[in-house]
């Protein structure tokens, strides 16, 4: 199920700002991020560790621990309602309810003095109101549902009784139990291998097509994006530096950071075996600890220009770009490229 455009957001974030204190001095996590999500798209947010994705997610539903952490501005709208200023009992409604969450470790998420099935049903009954015979019965389907191998059996099992994959698998039954609108998968297949990885993926894009959940999967792995995404939304510092429709992006970007992510890619075709050099991004990410002035990428980018150490650039669209691709940038990537391209062609 695609996101339809001309249908209002399900979610709006509106410059959300995020900082934690620490002892060394206030970290600002989260600097201004803003951006829609319409019912039913797929958006995938990337970036190296510390470039706030995650952050940012736990933010919106208000799950960052208060000290140290503190949403300092913004404001995040779910149908409507700014999730910031809910009062508990309303916030409560919506997590597990209308929004479910997939965190990184599921076996750090579950419970592991209690089994699955008191964990499955403990939200059924809670947001849906069913009874404890209908609850173990709706347990019983989603675990079926995620393709739990004899489920009726092991429904009153304890965590450590499964693998990696299938507490994931759980944490997604858990998640989607409620039939939210929408889903965040923080690294939700980080830890698994990779056809453990691509069955949970395709889990997730059926369930989708059931359910028509918007989601937001955030990840440090391109490839997922690719196969699961509409749209993808690239983090650094904090910010947002590109964000469009995940074809255009990854086949036209326009920040120098963006295609640096993009090269480090690991490259299978061109170079004989035993001689492929993966490449890397020289440098380091700021310290989000001090202020930030013109563009957080520009020390590590060869084609930053002067403004780019001066001012912050805006989010806007990319000129000659797909409709919806958006670039934070003062510089003109494709035409850089294109006359490195030129130099190496006529130096041969």
């Amino acid at each position: 199920m695609r996101a339809r455009p001309d249908r209002a957001p399900l979610l709006e974030v509106r410059n959300l700002a995020v900082a934690f204190a620490t002892d060394s001095g206030t970290v600002h996590a989260v600097n201004g991020v803003s951006y829609p999500l319409a019912p039913g798209e797929t958006l995938g947010v990337v970036g190296e560790s510390g470039s706030g994705k995650s952050v940012h997610a736990l933010a919106m539903l208000r799950l960052i621990p208060m000290p140290p952490g503190c949403i300092t501005g913004g404001q995040v709208l779910f149908e409507g309602r700014d999730l910031l200023t809910l009062a508990a009992p309303e916030l409560r409604e919506v997590r597990g309810g209308r929004i479910g969450f997939v965190f990184q470790d599921p076996m750090s998420s579950l419970n592991p003095s209690m089994t699955i099935a008191a964990q499955l049903i403990e939200p059924l009954r809670l947001h849906l109101g069913l009874s404890a015979d209908a609850a173990r019965r709706r347990a019983l389907e989603l675990l079926d549902r995620v393709r739990i191998p004899a489920a009726a059996m092991r429904l009153d099992h304890y965590p450590h009784e499964f693998s990696g994959g299938q507490r994931q698998r759980i944490m997604i039954a858990m998640a989607i139990s409620c039939r939210p609108l929408l889903l965040i998968a923080d690294e939700a297949t980080t830890a698994l291998d990779v056809t453990v990885q691509a069955d949970v993926l395709d889990l997730v894009k059926e369930l989708k097509r059931e359910i028509g959940m918007a989601v937001i999967w955030i990840t440090h792995d391109l490839g997922v994006i690719a196969g699961i995404a509409d749209t993808v939304q690239v983090m650094y510092a904090g910010q947002i530096v590109e964000r469009g429709p995940v074809d255009a992006v990854f086949a036209d970007p326009r920040n120098a950071y963006t295609l640096g992510l993009l090269r480090s890619l690991p490259d299978l075709s061109s170079a004989p075996a035993g001689r492929r050099r993966l490449r890397q991004i020289d440098g380091a990410p700021p310290d989000l600890r001090a202020p930030i002035t013109g563009d957080p990428f520009a020390p590590r980018n060869s084609y930053a220009t002067p403004r780019c150490f001066r001012e912050t650039p805006p989010l806007i669209q990319a000129a000659g770009a797909a409709q919806g691709h958006l670039v934070a940038a003062w510089y003109d990537l494709p035409a850089r490229l294109a006359h490195e391209a030129a130099c190496a062609e006529s130096g041969r």
